[in-house]
Order: structure tokens, then sequence, then C-alpha cells
């Protein structure tokens, strides 16, 4: 059974603002919500690579990139 979510919280005075401005705030709730997911799996995506992409680094810092002769920029 999947957990239930806790209440969403906002700020009176900014619920207030944006639908005075005719923000559709749950909607920009949920883009909110989809941007830190994004960047929080972007950024556990990094963590758990990064001994790889250290090695990687490495490897090029020492030998160079490959096909780099046919490179024309």
């Amino acid at each position: 059974m999947p957990a239930t979510a806790p209440p969403l919280v906002l700020d009176a005075d900014l619920l207030a603002e944006a639908e005075a401005l005719g923000i559709d705030v749950a909607r920009a709730a949920e883009t909110g919500v989809t941007d830190a997911v994004r960047d929080a799996r972007a950024e556990r995506w990094k963590r758990e690579n990064r001994a790889a992409l250290e090695g990687y680094n490495d490897w090029i810092r020492q030998n160079g990139l490959p096909l780099a002769k046919y490179r024309q920029f």
C-alpha cells in the first residue's frame, strides 16, 4: 500500500499573491516537485558514478582524448 503524503503547506501571503496573479498553483507546485526530483536524481547519479567519472577523467589526462587527431576544432 502506498504511503500517504503529508499535506502540502504554503505560505498564505504567497498563495494569495499567486492566485491574484492568475498562477495555477497546483501546476506550479507539480512543476516545482518535478524539477526537484529531476535534480535529486541527477545528484544521486553523480554520487553513485563519481568513481567511474573520476577514473575516466584520469585516463583522459594521462592519455588524451580518444580520436583527438580527427578533431577539426
